[in-house]
């Protein structure tokens, strides 16, 4: 045999032997030398509730306007801004009324003209009617006498008609919220013109508003008008949950979303229009697992549980969580099975086979 070759194989097997005399047997980890671990043991529950559906909504006023007027004119004053509150009937602008003005001292003069012309027919009627009676007129002169009377009696009334017509319209020259609203947005400014149905002022109620909730077409068997709802502003979560009623439910979809739109009030609260929210809805009924949160642990990513197996001891298991139930109780998704026994508050998991000494 060459000698290089053989110098390593001797090496290697002094070395191996060298190994071997210094080692030493490490104790064995088994469970007859396991601390035992004292804890609370709960039984997992299996439990029957409707399982709540969330919708979204947006805040709506119960009411809203875009005011305008019948009169055509510069606008002369605008008494408020966006943001404003107003009561009802309080001025909001103000038009020029000199063509309103106008307008209605016409009327007022026609209608006096009638009326003077009423005056004279009514008193000719009566001349006419005596000269008849004595013979004196003719039938068709009485008749023509009775004709002009009629008709200043309607002239009268025509004119009448025209200066309430021209007072409304002068009226209007003053532009007046229609309810107690908040101003959401002005139109115009001082010197714009105002013309019939344009938009001047954008107001929405102060009151009553509500939230429209979108629900699926599949869900919309859930709901009935009066039913309670509980809701939640996105952006006030102070306001915490907002008890509601169902006031509306629109009897038509949207084509394109294939929801329902449902009106629920939210009572006094008053809050500006266009916040989101959400609110929620029984849905079927299931059977869940459910075990306490001190249950669950979570290790690396995992979410772990300490079953305490037949025998009495530890059996450390990976389960799947959903969502929270009350506050102190979580939904088990996998992982585990009505009846079994798990351990509650543990410092953490526990190697398998650990003894378990229930705690009194």
């Amino acid at each position: 045999m060459n000698a290089r070759r053989f110098l390593p194989i001797v090496f290697l097997a002094v070395s191996a032997v060298g190994l071997t005399a210094c080692g030493h047997d490490e104790p064995k980890l088994t469970e007859a030398n396991l601390q035992p671990l004292r804890a609370e043991v709960v039984e997992v529950e299996q439990i029957s509730e409707a399982r709540p559906i969330e919708v979204r909504g947006v805040v709506q006023p119960a009411r809203q306007a875009a005011v305008s007027s019948r009169v055509m004119g510069p606008v002369v004053k605008l008494n408020v801004h966006a943001g404003s509150t107003v009561a009802k009937n309080q001025i909001l602008l103000e038009i020029q009324p000199e063509a309103s003005a106008g307008q209605l001292g016409q009327a007022q003069g026609a209608l006096a003209q009638a009326e003077a012309a009423l005056a004279m027919a009514e008193r000719n009627y009566k001349r006419f009617q005596a000269l008849h009676a004595d013979n004196a007129a003719s039938e068709l002169e009485l008749d023509m006498a009775k004709m002009q009377y009629e008709q200043a009696r309607g002239a009268v009334e025509q004119a009448d008609g025209a200066v309430r017509s021209a007072s409304s319209v002068a009226d209007d020259s003053t532009v007046r919220a229609p309810f107690a609203a908040r101003v959401v947005e002005t139109l115009v400014e001082v010197g714009d013109l105002a013309a019939p149905g344009r938009p001047l002022v954008r107001v929405e109620s102060l009151e009553g508003q509500q939230m429209w909730l979108n629900v699926r077409e599949k869900d919309i068997n859930r709901v009935a008008v009066g039913d309670q709802l509980e809701m939640r502003l996105d952006a006030r979560p102070d306001l915490g949950p907002i008890a509601g009623e169902i006031r509306e439910i629109v009897p038509s979809a949207d084509p394109a979303t294939h929801t329902f739109t449902v009106k629920a009030s939210l009572g006094q609260i008053n809050i500006p229009s266009g916040f989101s929210g959400r609110a929620t809805m029984s849905g079927d009924t299931t059977e869940r697992i459910v075990v306490p949160l001190g249950a669950v642990h979570q290790r690396g990513g995992l979410e772990l549980v300490i079953v305490r197996a037949a025998d009495g001891h530890a059996r450390t298991r990976s389960v799947t969580t959903g969502s929270a139930i009350d506050g102190s109780r979580v939904e088990i998704l996998s992982g585990l099975d009505a009846g079994e026994s798990v351990v509650v508050n543990a410092p953490g998991p526990v190697a398998d086979g650990t003894p378990l000494e229930l705690s009194r």
